[in-house]
């Protein structure tokens, strides 16, 4: 049974965590005197107020149940791109909803494509939402609206599973959700410190660190300057991004366990951690080995650390560029088109289809072999340890499915607006794995502009369905999901 309500209660209380996260935005532009100031301020009081009145309005006290967390994850997210999308729309920096939408929507779901032309000539106050909103998205609103509000019920465990990467796969790190959320949260902040005061060491002011922390521990990509990570000379800047990329990529509960125990080997025992590592390291030493094919960059370490920034930032979703990518030789960019379709780990601020589940659509490949040779074998799958059943496994290999469906369906909308066939695939690719820059028209040194608003919407919702993994969306649009 969906108690509408009970939705619009909790939807309520997710709004107004959005508008005061939106008040933070403020310092910046009183700081250093900008115009916007009036435009953040109306723009923080009304989605405050509309969350204020949908609790009061709707409160009843009950928990939310099980269908009814479907609706709230889809709903919430939705909504939260409305709200945060009236800062651009007030200040007139983007005053058309589909621009707006599609950049705040590229934010919270930290896919860190942009509308935007011309970042640098933006406030500072509405730099700092456009990177907020990322580090907010990264390890989930509906995970912090968890760790913040207590009596979620039973439906706060299905909330969970629906919007932390990896779903049903993903492992609680504590017998009850809201903890389990508030240890991720609390990670996800010590990490995002860590990272903040080696950008502060390495040369960046404390407006860009701060900015570019949230959106690399989100593996969002959003940056304060149009050349994005390129317009910082400094190999060390650049290393410690993608490092810091690289772990933002990482199971958050692996990141928690290792403190917890004080034993890193939790890593090593990871099977997608492993897997994960390995196709970073392999695809970096292609693209490396590509540049030194076609020569004209730099020695071995500059080689290096161009490819492996970019193998980890696409492979991790983020989205930064040191360089114009789309230029490089046909090796490497292939090697980087590849990475498009993998993604972080489950449990990460990564999207995508991630590492584990090409672990268990192999390994589920190999058991067909096995059982062609010994049709009368009686065989288990393990992963991590523990035997999977046969849902979970059909639920990956539906995920796959659908992704792939998703892709080509992308594609075939993108190119009936006239868009070429090299944007349209990458731009629907990059959307729906969260990933940012494509190639082509949509490239690095690119945006989306140019998108008619059409595009822009299915693109938006490309990224909603990426962000959630598909199924929690796509549930919303079965009429026996409405049925009492």
């Amino acid at each position: 049974m969906i108690r509408p309500a009970v939705i619009i209660s909790h939807l309520g209380l997710l709004i107004l965590i959005i508008g005061i996260a939106m008040l933070t935005c403020l310092p910046w532009s009183i700081i250093y005197k900008e115009d916007v100031i009036i435009s953040i301020s109306l723009a923080a009081l009304v989605t405050i107020i509309s969350g204020l009145l949908l609790k009061r309005l709707f409160s009843t006290g009950e928990s939310i149940n099980f269908k009814e967390s479907f609706a709230l994850v889809s709903l919430g997210w939705i909504l939260a791109s409305v709200f945060g999308s009236l800062p651009f729309i007030f200040s007139g920096y983007l005053p058309n909803f589909a621009d707006a939408f599609f950049e705040t929507v590229s934010g919270f779901t930290t896919t860190g494509a942009s509308v935007v032309k011309d970042v640098e000539a933006w406030p500072r106050g509405l730099m700092f939402w456009r990177c907020l909103t990322q580090w907010l998205g990264g390890m989930g609103i509906i995970a912090l609206f968890i760790a913040i509000i207590a009596g979620m019920g039973a439906g706060g465990n299905q909330l969970f599973k629906a919007e932390v990467p990896g779903g049903s796969i993903t492992d609680k790190i504590s017998p009850r959700i809201r903890e389990t959320a508030r240890k991720l949260w609390l990670t996800y902040i010590i990490i995002s410190i860590a990272c903040l005061l080696l950008l502060l060491v390495f040369g960046m002011n404390l407006f860009d660190a701060l900015c570019h922390t949230f959106a690399t521990m989100a593996t969002g990509g959003f940056s304060t300057k149009n050349a994005s990570i390129g317009f910082y000379s400094s190999p060390y800047i650049q290393w410690t991004i993608t490092i810091f990329m690289f772990i933002a990529a990482t199971n958050f509960s692996l990141h928690y366990l290792a403190y917890k125990d004080r034993n890193p080997a939790v890593y090593i025992k990871s099977p997608e951690f492993r897997f994960y590592t390995g196709i970073v390291i392999a695809a970096s030493a292609l693209v490396t080995l590509g540049l030194y094919l076609a020569g004209g960059i730099g020695g071995w370490e500059e080689k290096i650390r161009l490819a492996s920034f970019q193998v980890v930032s696409i492979i991790s979703t983020t989205g930064y560029a040191t360089a114009d990518f789309d230029l490089w030789p046909a090796m490497s960019t292939g090697v980087l088109f590849l990475m498009m379709f993998v993604g972080g780990c489950i449990g990460s601020t990564g999207g995508n289809i991630k590492p584990g589940r090409y672990l268990i659509i192999i390994r589920r490949a190999l058991m067909e072999f096995q059982k062609m040779v010994h049709p009368k074998a009686v065989l288990t799958m393990r992963y991590g340890g523990r035997v999977l059943n046969e849902d979970l496994v059909s639920n990956v290999v539906q995920f796959f499915c659908l992704y792939i469906m998703l892709v080509a369906l992308g594609v075939l909308v993108l190119t009936m607006l006239g868009i070429d066939i090299v944007s349209s695939l990458t731009a629907t690719a990059s959307c729906l794995g969260n990933i940012g820059p494509g190639f082509a028209a949509v490239g690095p040194t690119q945006n989306y502009s140019f998108i008619p608003d059409a595009g822009k919407y299915l693109l938006s919702a490309l990224m909603l369905i990426g962000r959630l993994e598909i199924f929690p969306m796509l549930v919303l649009l079965l009429p026996a999901y409405w049925k009492q």
